[in-house]
């Protein structure tokens, strides 16, 4: 219907083990991030592929990239048509998988992001 997509980050991918850090806006999750607001526990210790299939299973959702340690998906919302990045990096010195669900647009995502990635870690347990 619309199509509020935004642009792609230039920020995205795996820094010196991390990734990008949230903007500061109620609208992304950072496994790796120290404020609260943003705070989320990292995913348990999968591989990318395992990841990949659960992500491939969900609605309107876009594999950007894909190597052994780091997967990066497009979600796109249904009605107005908001992307969110979402990246998930294996972090073997962790033994762990570290995730950011972040919105391109906007400031508020009404929690979405957050809902995400637990419904993601939901469907590892199964």
């Amino acid at each position: 219907m619309f199509n509020f997509r935004g642009e792609q980050p230039n920020n995205l991918g795996v820094q010196d083990g991390k990734l990008a850090a949230c903007p500061g806006t109620p609208n992304c999750v950072n496994s790796q991030s120290d404020d609260a607001q943003s705070k989320i526990e990292p995913l348990p210790m999968r591989s990318i592929a395992e990841i990949k299939q659960v992500v491939e299973g969900m609605e309107r959702t876009t594999i950007v990239e894909e190597t052994d340690k780091y997967l990066y998906a497009e979600f796109k919302s249904k009605l107005m048509g908001y992307v969110d990045d979402v990246e998930f990096y294996l972090d073997a010195d962790a033994n762990v998988v570290q995730v950011r669900s972040a919105s391109r647009l906007g400031k508020s995502d009404l929690g979405v992001n957050r809902k995400r990635v637990e419904e993601i870690r939901n469907q590892l347990k199964t």
